[in-house]
């Protein structure tokens, strides 16, 4: 499904989820050169976002406890999640600064003056500018306006409780893996390196230990081996006590194992190369490794022994399983692929993966890197007739076709996120290239409805799809996102999962406290939502669970998101309300259960200071960490939700040692909070108290108080709302219209039922409405809106249909060929299947679902065989025909064929390649009731039709083994009138030009003029053609009852054909295609150019000639009214096309095919007389020009 993408917050919390062995990654460029920040990461550190050629998205199941170390790409610096300390570092030569981060944030990097005068201590970073609190120096230029709504800053210098540690030895390291073991616990480990980015391989490395919480270090390369360079530290995620150290490849292939936190090792050698490790969620001594040669191996003894699962397994495509959908806990989800180069997804367990203990719970292939398997959910995509289409397992039942609305058309789709059975989705649309649509599903995963449009998208540094889209930590059902309009990016915010959105109400004053002039829509708070990779750019936003009203990030005010003149904003109440707290970039760390702020400045200058918020980012203290200024490579913090230690890590100059400054922030704080310490804060949507169906009301200390909070307490109070249409979104097939209400969609038909639904049983009948998932509300409007059970009446069969599994209409010969049998309805439970395979075999089965794994045959000859499906059940019957050819496979084909044609009138069926030279072809044509083929080594038969009604034409064309089949419908009648239809242009946005679309914009547009006119449906026919700009035929039929009686005459089409006529002219024929867009319904007139110049210049010649054609022109008027005198002679019309036709496959209805100029599959000579016959009746076109179309027009009781 596309390139694996996450974006905002579900990147952060894949950071959080990726990172369940306690690794973080940071880096700065290399010592020896190279252009890449970080060098290239072990593929055990590929996260999910990783760049895939194709295949599903998806945002890193919290099953899949992936092994650290993570790569860059991963984590924000600043934002560590609880449980997850640890942290990788690089840093640059020869400067001593971040280079590469001054870079990337568009600083400009410093002199060699001022790199000297840094490291004397004299580069610290300026205060902010703000309203000066506590005899603090106001900076020329500021003034104090409102002390209430400016954020104020404290400048006197109050220093924390920390000190330094250096790694002394390791200079020359330019990289730096930290690991911080978990709560309760006072063990660090780091592991440095030397990376030569000339050689691309490491070349040193220490091991180093602290037990003191980060103040003394002990280096451990004796206890290692002097000489074992180690390239990656991994930590179960289950038990951070158990350490797994991996040696350099180049060197030796060992694997080194602490169970006691690093403190002693045991070294175990492999006969593989690892490049992936993935822990089990649950097991902490099970381990699957993905080796470079794509073998997956497991280990049930923490790596000690090894036993390999499989061959050619696809990177980054296997799994543990998921607990309460599989009831296996070591079994193994993974993709392989074949030697001929498909994918299969098998299942298999770890001690037991032998050939005959696999299973493929997908029949067939799937497109390659598709497997996902995240909670309760697989899914797996396949592409077929070049349209790719999405499979969905919900706990581990069969697969189901994912449903998005119908023209939706995805071309790429990321499965964001799986929370609360539920599937978030970004899907980019056909006429999309840089936004994607934000889709949410239904608890099992299939039906779909759009939850925001056009949401902005980037490529990350690894070429993977980033969304701008983040959930709020701690609020269920908060999201930003950042949407795209008229090329303009803003920020939405939404508090019910999508259902409604609005814009972010700026700060009503600026840092000082001016005043904001910002009026919505026109203007507003727009914020960065991708979370970097890199700590010095921009783009940072961060919430915590514990602090569920607090969000801080980066962006600015105005018409949209902009890059430059980047603030630090946060809100305090859940987004309602935001304040702008510093001018230039920072990073901001959550302490003591999110009560205290703490923000360090983005720069490449040195640093001894950073700011202290008691107050939730009103007011601003500022404090040393250090006596002398640091170049900061990044800060970790301490295990748990209370993090009241932090470790910063950087250096003094780039002569000097790795430092490492602990900071303890226990000092701060006067005492353990008690009762009286805290405040209720109620959450609320711009006022409105009820969010997902429940009051909710948290428990806030005071901000006065600079107390400890310890233990988080959560929400005081819950308390459930009554339902109301708000807890309500539309169901799959309906849009919302601007009165609220939700309608079906033009597409959709609400009447049809499941063809699960079985006489006797119950189906759901939706009204329309379906409650957001994971909302509280109770009674209300819940019964009115809950869809209502419903007895299913009896159907009898009908849309059936037999199709190939893979959608081919060939098979080999001795080998299996599924069959597909579809029904659209009908009893599945108490229908009569029996299917012949046309080589003198035939099957039955007692209902339909006997056959939902397919049916397997195999031909023993080669030819073509006709399968027939006949379908029984006691309200009636179906058949089904499908054609197959057996060892010759095959490419396009198009039929170029009249809609409608007049009785005994000679028919021309051409078929058109694509391309046209192919070598030899035979072509097969089935039409009318004829039970054997006509098989011509030409393109073109003709044929006539001897009595009225509806034919259908199949043509198969075959080269070598290559097959295309193409079916059409024709109408015969003995005469019909014709007439070109346009439309209002904003059709054509909103065309994707395939048949599907067509037939039911045919369907509309009929529906539409019966309403109009009056006129029965049984004389319109209308089609709609293909490309641009969108026009269609109409076709007034004549109609004749049962019984043979009542069949109008020419001039009752007349007066029909005038009534119409009539009706579009005033506009009366119009609808609606979605909420806001109306189309009206035109009738294309015909006007004829001036034959000669009218001036008073004009020769002779020319005005004989003039007189000459309108002789002409009575002449054929005379012979007409004659001719309509003349018994048994029809006036009729036949299609006309647009001037070039396009290719369409009958497998795949791909519509990315050339066009093939009309004029170019024509005789002159018939062009000629195609053209002599083109008459003009009324404002009816009565063309006689045989042209084709692409699909099938939609007919009603014609």
């Amino acid at each position: 499904m596309g390139k694996v993408g996450a974006g905002g917050g579900f990147q952060a919390r894949l950071s959080a989820l990726l990172a369940g062995a306690g690794l973080l990654v940071l880096c700065v460029p290399g010592v020896f050169g190279g252009g890449s920040c970080c060098p290239p990461p072990h593929p055990s550190s590929a996260p999910r976002s990783a760049s895939t050629p194709r295949g599903f998205s998806h945002q890193g199941p919290p099953g899949r406890a992936p092994a650290t170390p993570l790569p860059l790409v991963v984590r924000p610096l600043f934002s560590v999640a609880p449980g997850d300390r640890a942290l990788s570092l690089e840093r640059a030569r020869g400067t001593g600064a971040s280079v590469a981060v001054a870079a990337r944030s568009g600083r400009r990097r410093r002199s060699g003056a001022d790199q000297e005068k840094a490291e004397r201590g004299e580069g610290a970073s300026r205060s902010p500018r703000g309203v000066l609190r506590d005899g603090g120096q106001q900076e020329p230029g500021t003034r104090e306006r409102d002390p209430d709504k400016a954020t104020s800053f404290r400048m006197e210098e109050l220093r924390l409780t920390s000190t330094t540690f250096a790694l002394t030895g390791d200079s020359a390291h330019n990289q730096a893996m930290v690991h911080w073991s978990g709560h309760n616990s006072s063990v660090i480990l780091i592991l440095t390196k030397l990376y030569d980015y000339n050689l691309g391989s490491i070349t040193e490395s220490s091991l180093w230990r602290s037990t003191d919480y980060g103040t003394t270090y002990e280096k451990l390369n004796d206890k290692v081996g002097l000489k074992t360079i180690l390239s990656y530290l991994y930590v179960c995620p289950t038990n951070k006590r158990k350490i797994m150290l991996l040696t350099d490849p180049e060197i030796e292939s060992s694997l080194l194992i602490s169970s006691d936190e690093g403190a002693t090792y045991q070294k175990y050698r492999l006969n593989f190369y690892i490049q992936s490790l993935l822990f089990h969620p649950k097991q902490e001594d099970w381990i699957l490794a993905y080796s470079q040669d794509q073998k997956l191996y497991s280990s049930a003894e923490f790596g000690r022994r090894w036993q390999l699962i499989q061959e050619g397994v696809v990177p980054n495509r296997f799994y543990w399983s998921v607990m309460g959908s599989n009831k296996e806990p070591d079994l193994v989800h993974l993709e392989a692929r074949t030697v001929d180069g498909h994918s299969h997804y098998l299942t298999c367990r770890m001690q037991n993966c032998t050939e005959a203990n696999r299973n493929q719970p997908f029949p067939g292939y799937i497109d390659p890197d598709s497997l996902i398997v995240q909670d309760h959910y697989v899914f797996v995509q396949l592409t077929s007739g070049g349209r790719p289409h999405y499979y969905v397992s919900y706990r581990r039942n069969a697969f189901a076709q994912m449903k998005l609305p119908k023209y939706a058309l995805p071309k790429d789709m990321h499965v964001i996120s799986t929370d609360e059975n539920q599937v978030f989705a970004a899907v980019q649309e056909w006429n999309q290239n840089d936004t994607y649509n934000l889709y949410i599903s239904d608890t099992r995963g299939v039906y779909f409805t759009l939850a925001l449009e056009n949401v902005q998208s980037s490529r990350g540094p690894e070429g993977n799809i980033m969304i701008d889209l983040y959930e709020v930590a701690g609020i269920k059902g908060m999201f930003l996102a950042n949407k795209k309009i008229d090329n303009q990016v803003k920020t939405f915010i939404t508090y019910n999962k999508g259902r409604d959105w609005r814009l972010l109400q700026a700060p009503d004053t600026d840092l000082r406290g001016d005043p904001v002039h910002c009026l919505l829509p026109y203007c507003s708070l727009h914020l960065h939502l991708k979370v970097s990779e890199n700590p010095y750019t921009s783009g940072i936003i961060a919430s915590k669970d514990t602090a569920p009203s607090i969000i801080v990030a980066s962006g600015n005010i105005g018409s949209e998101l902009s890059d430059t003149d980047i603030s630090m904003f946060v809100s305090s109440d859940a987004g309602n309300t935001w304040r702008q707290i510093f001018e230039e970039e920072h990073s901001v760390l959550y302490l003591d259960q999110g009560g205290v702020l703490v923000a360090m400045k983005h720069t490449s200058l040195p640093i001894r200071h950073l700011w202290l918020s008691f107050d939730e980012g009103r007011s601003w203290s500022k404090y040393s960490f250090t006596s002398i200024p640091l170049f900061v490579d990044g800060v970790l913090g301490e295990p748990g939700e209370e993090t009241l230690i932090m470790t910063v890590f950087g250096h003094f100059s780039h002569r000097s040692e790795w430092q490492l400054v602990k900071v303890d922030y226990k000092s701060i704080f006067d005492r353990r909070c008690a009762e009286e310490d805290y405040r209720p804060w109620q959450l609320h949507s711009q006022g409105e108290a009820c969010i997902m169906g429940a009051k909710r009301i948290y428990k806030k200390r005071k901000s006065e108080r600079k107390c400890m909070q310890g233990k988080y307490a959560g929400a005081m109070e819950s308390e459930p709302c009554v339902c109301t249409e708000a807890d309500f979104d539309c169901d799959y097939g309906y849009e919302r219209h601007s009165n609220g209400q939700c309608l079906p969609a033009f597409w959709f038909n609400p009447s049809s039922l499941s063809k699960d639904c079985s006489l006797g049983q119950s189906y759901l009948n939706s009204t329309g409405y379906r409650k957001v998932v994971s909302n509280n509300c109770t009674d209300g409007v819940r019964e009115q809106y809950t869809a209502k059970p419903q007895k299913c009446p009896g159907k009898a069969p009908r849309g059936l249909r037999i199709v190939t599994a893979d959608g081919k209409l060939t098979a080999e010969q001795g080998h299996n060929v599924t069959l597909m049998v579809q029904l659209e309805e009908g009893d599945v439970q108490r229908t009569l299947i029996q299917v012949d395979f046309g080589d003198g075999i035939a099957v039955s089965y007692v209902n339909l679902s006997s056959t939902e794994d397919g049916i397997k045959h195999v031909y023993q000859n080669v030819g073509i065989f006709r399968v027939t499906v006949q379908v029984d059940n006691s309200l009636g019957s179906d058949s089904a025909v499908l054609y197959l050819h057996v060892t010759c496979p095959l490419e396009h084909v198009h039929l170029s064929l009249p809609f409608v044609t007049t009785k005994n009138k000679e028919v021309n069926a051409t078929a058109v390649l694509w391309p046209s030279q192919v070598g030899t072809l035979t072509y097969v044509w089935w039409y009318g009731n004829n039970t054997e083929p006509l098989i011509t080594l030409e393109g073109s038969i003709s044929f006539r039709f001897t009595s009225e009604g509806m034919n259908t034409i199949t043509v198969q064309v075959s080269a070598g083994n290559a097959i295309l089949q193409d079916t059409k419908t024709i109408a015969v009648y003995e005469e019909f009138r014709s007439l070109r239809l346009s439309f209002s242009p904003n059709l054509d946005d909103y065309n994707p030009d395939i048949p599907e679309w067509r037939r039911d914009i045919g369907r509309v547009i009929k529906k539409s003029l019966v309403e109009a006119t009056g006129v029965p449906g049984q004389h319109i026919l209308v089609a709609v053609l293909p490309g641009l700009p969108t026009t269609a035929e109409l076709f007034v039929l004549p109609y004749q009852d049962p019984a043979g009686e009542n069949k109008r005459s020419a001039d009752d089409l007349e007066q029909i054909s005038e009534l119409l006529i009539h009706k579009l002219n005033q506009n009366s024929v119009h609808f609606e295609l979605k909420p806001g867009v109306r189309v009206f319904v035109h009738a294309a007139h015909l006007t004829a150019a001036p034959l000669v110049d009218l001036t008073p210049t004009h020769s002779g010649s020319a005005m004989l000639m003039l007189l000459s054609v309108v002789f002409v022109g009575l002449a054929v008027f005379v012979i007409y009214k004659f001719k309509r005198k003349i018994p048994g002679i029809n006036v009729y019309a036949q299609m006309q096309n647009e001037k070039e036709q396009e290719m369409i496959s009958p497998v795949s209805h791909s519509e990315s095919r050339p066009n093939v100029p009309q004029t170019e599959l024509r005789r002159p000579g018939q062009l000629i007389d195609e053209k002599v016959e083109s008459q003009l009746i009324g404002s009816i076109s009565i063309v006689a020009e045989n042209q084709s179309t692409k699909e099938i027009p939609t007919y009603v009781n014609v």
